[in-house]
This record gives structure tokens, sequence and C-alpha cells, in this order.
């Protein structure tokens, strides 16, 4: 048997040198990413709208070794992303790799939902990492390597009812990655999106009580289970690392077979 080798995982998917900002990642699948990034030798900056929850995460963080800071800003404010931006460069945490997974639901019928309603979800989703795409993209242009991680969803691609605002800018997200991986990619970036499926999150609790439910899942998802964060994580991992340099504008669905049996 041969035993693996340390320098070629360490050239292929280490993380040393590079600073990544992971929004909405106080908690589940986004705790987990950057868990992931920063055990591969990444600085982590945690983003929340919360100071508390966004210290507490770091703390966990630390107490692995990672070296991690918190940054709390609303993502859907493009004045906050740009002071944000400028406070990390000023003190040396400028932004190498963007992992953009701040999101919000609102489960309510299309013609039940009011524009304000409809708008929420579009404001963080798609806008949201329109201003972080924004403001830290010419950064990474400058410095000559960049990766962009959208968190999208099967849902982007096969919906379900009561959850057409979200569907809707989770398949933008989707585009918005190939947008930045065709202007960009020849500037030392890369942009791809991942499409979880159902995932046991807090964010998932309202599925995860709904009966009638479980058996769903079972019979619509080949692998039968529901995913951790920690199954999404190791793929953002391999999205932003050398490994996956040649890997652009694609969507990458991790969903236990769920879109191909559909």
């Amino acid at each position: 048997m041969i035993d693996m080798n340390p320098t070629y995982l360490s050239q292929s998917f280490g993380l040393q040198g590079r600073t990544a900002l992971v929004t909405g990642s106080a908690r589940g699948i986004g705790l987990a990413i950057a868990t992931a990034l920063g055990q591969a030798g990444a600085r982590v900056l945690i983003n929340d709208l919360h100071p508390q929850a966004a210290d507490d995460a770091v703390h966990r963080l630390q107490a692995l070794g990672i070296e991690a800071r918190a940054t709390c800003f609303d993502v859907a404010d493009m004045a906050a992303v740009q002071a944000a931006a400028q406070t990390l460069d000023t003190t040396g945490w400028s932004v190498d790799i963007l992992v953009s997974n701040a999101g919000n639901q609102n489960r309510k019928a299309l013609v039940e939902m009011s524009r304000q309603e409809w708008q929420q979800i579009q404001d963080v989703h798609v806008g949201g990492a329109f201003n972080c795409s924004r403001v830290f993209l010419p950064g990474m242009c400058a410095r000559g390597f960049g990766r962009l991680v959208m968190t999208s969803s099967v849902s982007g691609q096969s919906t379900m009812p009561l959850i057409g605002a979200y569907s809707t800018a989770k398949a933008a997200l989707g585009a918005m990655a190939r947008a930045i991986a065709v202007e960009y990619g020849a500037r030392g970036i890369t942009a791809n999106a991942i499409a979880p499926g159902f995932v046991r999150t807090e964010f998932t609790a309202g599925l995860q009580q709904r009966e009638g439910f479980e058996d769903f899942l079972r019979q619509e998802v080949p692998q039968a289970r529901w995913a951790t964060p920690e199954d999404i994580a190791p793929v953002v991992l391999f999205l932003v690392s050398p490994a996956a340099s040649y890997v652009n504008g694609q969507t990458l669905a991790i969903d236990g077979g769920l879109l191909a049996q559909m």
C-alpha cells in the first residue's frame, strides 16, 4: 500500500498565504466551509449580522489553530461592504477567496408574496453576491488571483412549491458565477457555484419538522439521507484550491443524486 503524499496534497489543496471571506458563516454550511478553508491553511474572515455569533464562530476556529477574525456587515448594503473591504485592506486582510453564502428564506406562494418580501430575498442572495463581488474583484484582479464561489441550490435547477423567490435567486447565482468566469478568467480569477441539496441545518428546520418529509427524502434522494454541512465544505475547498485552477463557470450539485433522479 502506498502512503499518501503530504507534499502533493499540500500543493494541490493547500491554501497557505490566502485570505478567505465566507459570508453568512457563523453557523451551518458557512461555518463548515470556513472551518475547511482554515484547516487547509487559509486565514478566515467570519461574516454575520450579529457580532456575538461571529465572535463565537471565530473562537471555535481559533481553538482549532485557525487564524480567524470577524467582519460583521450586511451583504445587501453596498456601503457597508465597501467600508468593510477598506478596513480589511488597511489591516492586511485583503480578500483572495470569496464565498458568497449569506442567505434568507420566506416560504410563500408567489401571489401571496409582497413586492418587498420578494425583493428582500433577491437583495440578500443576488444583491449580496453582487455587492461583494463588485467590491473585492478589483483587488483580486490587481493581484492576479481570485477565487469566488456562490452558494446556489438544487432549487435553482428544479424547484418545489412556496420557494419561488428563493429558487429564482439561487438560479441567478449560477448565472452570476458564469458571467464572472467569462469576464475575468484571463485575469487569474475563477468563479463557480455549488448547488447543495437538502442539508440538515437551522435553515431547514421547517422542512425537518414537516410531516412526511423524511419519507420524501428517502424516496427521492438516492443516498436516502440528509446532507450535513461537512458534506458541502470539502467541495468548496476543492473549488478554491490549486487543484481546481482550470474549473471555471460551473455549478456543482452536492445533492446525493437528487437531480440525477428527478
